[in-house]
């Protein structure tokens, strides 16, 4: 068989379900690429390689940090990750073998053959970030090739042309043959729907999967870029041109490996940009005897011929027709859009028909100096005449269709197009007819066809909306379609399922803020913004879009306020939606606290329970998060009062969450454990996740949370452990992301440090930050890094890790987001201590004390005790042993009167440690021995094994 031209064979490693490309550092499972980082890649391609051999630890090393010295405990944490990634140990598969002492084997069967390069989309998949061609691509073979080659050596090329050319095409096409070069991936975004320049990285962001929840979401895409090996496609730049060169300059500047394919009608003028000019298809010559083999030899008349034949079975181009089709394309300046939409009328007048009204209708542009009119001009003509080609109908429907920002279904075509001049079943009939005509794309592979409109097309219908007076109209009957649309929507979510409501209503988020920003704008309608804003609550809490839903909700508030008593409702409703999205965008502050109680005494005062329960859940989680616990179990149990009053079942059972929550803060787990228990065995999910617009979470994921903090503290490490795995994989399965890091961040990355499961916290950890880069939350971001450092304390490096948590938790007031944050001070001023800090340490424990008796934050006051007594141990001095011992004590009484056995288990080991060194054996024995004892779970575990290590080291 030959090879294709410039094409070269790699080899392709087959085990399992698993393919390993090495040469593209590429691992695919299926026909899906699997999400793997560098030195892991490196660390399987070596395993896989020598497959049935043992590969020495030190070599794995070596090709994994080549340039760096490390501990083999990053060795380890790799091979765990990569384990887990496998599926190795599940339903018996064997992949990577541990050889004691030697290294490691990789042991499954693997198949070697090769694949020809670039890889096709038959053996990586097509790169889910790029569009679908719809039809063949005709005359860019050579210039997709020399962009292909380009690109990666100039990192930054913005093919430039005018409208019309092709532009797009080429881009798409260039795209899909580099997919496979690029470990992230390729992904489009197109610009042409955007109005503000702002928006371009909220746009970016939201194509990448990264919710914008900030004003300027510009860090948050940087650093999620900053090591990703990727492609990204800006398209449609010239109208926000000076947002996406800056947006461009900005990744290229901070992520290395990211590469950019831009298309615009003129140049970005941007650091390190390559232009690329577009040409025109090449046109036969007007001189000398063209026949159709020769005419068939230039790109312009083959896509005439070819879209022809699409419009007009049968259609062939004889040696007499061969010089019509030549001026047709010739007339068209080899425009692509223009040819095809002469070709797509041929139908309708014939060759010779579509020439001459060709030539009628452009006659005063292309007379005389043709050449040196600009060929946007040259397009706007061509869509006027294919405009003023269309029945008076099919022009009014046209135009009405430019009102929609993005795809629209059939339903709201009717809707909105329909009106005065023409009905909704009409409009059906015309659709058709432009879709023919190749003035509307379909798409029908979808479950709901969904159809829209090239943009340059959108573009002049627009103008013509405008035209005929119908602007304002149009807008204001589309504003009022996704009113009803987004309310119809909101009460479907009582009995259709999350994933199937989403699928429905998720990808309408573009004409829902083209239809916000008409009703705000100086002529639009207040009344009908403050309805659509109220709709979409559900819609952006879903998609955890809680950035964009503040503003809006802001910008709806900011337009009731001058008259305080009007709309009492709807003032209500804004201020709890504001409540909700300030939670994860701003933190606690005073705004949030004022908005929550705005909102209750509007509640109170209506006698409206439900948002009484929603205003008091947000002062129940703002008055945590400012470090108020007891007032934070009043508003709990007032929570209650309120369900249990007005007979809201599921009210009643998420109060139980909440005061068990509140209980284990406050140091009762025994109390805590029995209100969660009961509330889990009560609890039903409902299928369309209502729970999570009520109270911003799910609800089941939020009360194991406590639950596996307090098994932990009883002495059930186990059992901890697989309640939070259990927790991650639901939330993982239901994909909502905010309760997903409030999983990670409340419990996973706690209890896996506290059983000693280092390989786990990294694990939750990487999910916790990739989380925090696509939501845009920067609290998230910053106990990623608390808990980043606690891991390197844990790992063995004192001093980076006391650094790195040092600075994280300078970033954070001490008197907001209280969660974790005394836990934190305490491993701070262990880590201080270790490091050789002393002093340091000893004053940082005792800010952590004081803060947790500030905020009755008593569920760790034990271990605060403890780690304050080890310090004044490593201090030294006469006194000494008699102040260690002392705390040891106090925080052994803590323990026992918490029924805290882990934070026992603790205080028992360092003070029978300390009693060993000073002689006391027997009382050391008698009081660790007799703690260890009522463990029945857990041996494994860090804790229970040194304690193990040290009973029987006492003599």
């Amino acid at each position: 068989m030959s090879r294709r031209p410039g094409a070269t064979r790699a080899e392709v490693l087959t085990f399992g379900a698993f393919r390993l490309l090495p040469a593209q550092k590429l691992l695919l499972q299926g026909e899906t690429t699997v999400r793997i980082g560098d030195r892991a890649l490196t660390v399987l391609t070596a395993l896989v390689e020598r497959a049935g051999d043992v590969v020495p630890k030190e070599e794995l090393l070596a090709r994994a940090w080549p340039d760096t010295t490390v501990v083999e405990a990053n060795l380890r944490v790799h091979v765990a990750g990569l384990r887990k990634l496998l599926g190795d140990g599940q339903t018996g598969a064997r992949y990577i073998v541990n050889v004691i002492g030697r290294g490691y084997c990789f042991v499954a069967p693997v198949t070697r053959s090769e694949v020809t390069t670039p890889l096709s989309p038959s053996v990586t998949g097509r790169s889910p970030g790029l569009p679908k061609q719809l039809e063949r691509m005709i005359g860019r073979a050579d210039t997709v090739a020399t962009l292909s080659a380009q690109l990666p050596r100039r990192r930054f090329v913005t093919i430039v042309g005018p409208g019309g050319i092709g532009k797009t095409t080429v881009a798409i096409a260039v795209a899909e043959r580099m997919a496979a070069s690029y470990r992230d991936g390729a992904w489009f975004v197109d610009l042409a729907r955007l109005t503000n320049p702002l928006l371009v990285p909220s746009a970016l962001s939201s194509v990448l999967g990264l919710a914008v929840q900030s004003e300027d979401p510009v860090p948050n895409l940087i650093a999620f870029l900053r090591d990703k090996q990727i492609l990204i496609v800006l398209d449609n730049c010239e109208h926000v041109i000076e947002s996406a060169a800056s947006a461009a300059e900005s990744i290229l500047g901070s992520a290395p490996q990211a590469n950019i394919l831009a298309t615009s009608r003129e140049p970005m003028g941007a650091e390190g940009e390559t232009v690329q000019r577009l040409a025109p298809l090449r046109i036969p010559p007007r001189a000398g005897k063209l026949t159709a083999t020769l005419a068939m030899t230039f790109s312009a008349v083959q896509l005439f011929i070819e879209r022809a034949a699409t419009n007009l079975d049968g259609f062939e181009m004889s040696d007499a027709d061969a010089p019509i089709v030549a001026d047709i394309c010739s007339r068209l300046d080899g425009l692509p859009l223009a040819i095809e939409l002469a070709a797509s009328r041929i139908d309708a007048f014939g060759l010779r028909g579509l020439a001459t009204l060709l030539n009628d209708r452009f006659q005063s542009l292309t007379h005389g100096r043709r050449t040196a009119l600009p060929r946007h001009k040259t397009l706007r003509a061509t869509l006027d005449w294919s405009y003023g080609a269309l029945t008076d109908p099919e022009r009014l429907v046209l135009r009405r269709l430019a009102i929609f920002a993005t795809s629209f279904t059939l339903e709201s075509a009717s809707a909105v197009a329909s009106g005065p001049g023409i009905a909704a079943p009409e409009v059906v009939d015309h659709l058709a007819n432009l879709i023919a005509k190749s003035l509307v794309v379909a798409d029908i592979g979808s479950t709901d066809a969904r159809y829209r409109l090239l943009s340059t097309t959108r573009t002049h219908a627009l103008q013509k909306l405008s035209e005929a007076g119908e602007f304002e109209s149009l807008s204001r009957r589309h504003a009022e379609h996704y009113r009803d649309l987004i309310e119809r929507a909101e009460a479907e979510r009582e009995y259709r399922s999350a994933p199937e409501w989403l699928t429905a209503y998720g990808d309408r988020i573009d004409d829902l803020r083209a239809a916000l920003g008409w009703a705000f704008s100086p002529a639009g309608d207040v009344a009908l913004g403050v309805a659509l804003t109220i709709a979409s609550v559900p819609l952006w809490t879903h998609l955890s879009l809680n950035e964009e839903c503040r503003a809006c909700v802001a910008a709806a508030l900011s337009s009731l306020y001058p008259n305080e008593g009007q709309r009492t409702h709807d003032k209500l409703r804004l201020l709890a939606a504001l409540g909700g999205a300030l939670m994860y965008t701003r933190g606690s502050a005073a705004e949030l606290t004022r908005t929550w109680r705005s909102a209750l005494a509007i509640a109170n005062s209506t006698g409206n329970t439900d948002y009484q329960l929603r205003s008091l859940w947000g002062l129940w989680a703002d008055t945590i998060n400012r470090g108020e616990n007891r007032s934070a179990l009043g508003i709990a149990e007032e929570f209650g009062r309120v369900a249990t009053a007005s007979a809201d079942v599921a009210g009643a059972i998420v109060s139980d969450r909440m005061i068990g929550y509140s209980l284990y803060i406050l140091g009762e787990p025994t109390k805590a454990r029995s209100h969660v228990e009961r509330m889990l065995n009560r609890y039903v999910r409902p299928a369309n996740r209502s729970h999570i617009v009520r109270f911003q979470f799910d609800q089941r994921i939020m009360a194991r949370i406590p639950l596996a903090s307090v098994l932990w503290l009883q002495g059930f490490p186990d059992q901890a452990m697989a309640v939070v795995e259990t927790n991650i994989d639901e939330a993982q399965e239901i994909d909502h992301a905010i309760s997903l890091s409030y999983a990670l961040l409340q419990s996973a990355c706690l209890i896996a440090l506290y059983v000693g499961d280092l390989a786990a916290v990294e694990r939750f950890l990487a999910m916790l930050l990739d989380g925090s880069s696509r939501h845009a939350a920067q609290p998230w971001d910053l106990w990623g890094r608390c808990f980043k450092g606690v891991l390197l304390i844990k790992q063995g490096d004192p001093t980076s890790g006391a650094r790195m948590l040092g600075a994280a938790l300078a970033e954070f007031p001490e008197n907001a987001f209280h969660m974790r944050y005394v836990v934190f001070l305490g491993e701070l001023a262990g880590g201080l201590a270790s490091a050789g800090q002393v002093g340091a340490g000893l004053a940082m424990v005792d800010r952590a004390l004081g803060a947790a008796w500030r905020c009755e934050e008593n569920w760790c006051l034990a271990e605060l005790l403890r780690i304050k007594g080890e310090i004044l141990l490593k201090q030294g001095g006469a006194e000494a042993a008699a102040s260690g011992e002392n705390c040891f004590r106090e925080a052994l009484s803590w323990a026992r009167r918490q029924d805290a056995l882990s934070w026992e288990l603790r205080a028992a080991t360092s003070c029978a440690r300390l009693w060993r060194d000073q002689g006391r054996a027997d009382d050391a024995r008698a009081l660790l021995g007799s703690t260890y004892d009522r463990f029945t779970e857990g041996f494994s575990t860090r804790d229970l094994v040194a304690a193990q290590v040290l009973l029987d080291e006492l003599p």
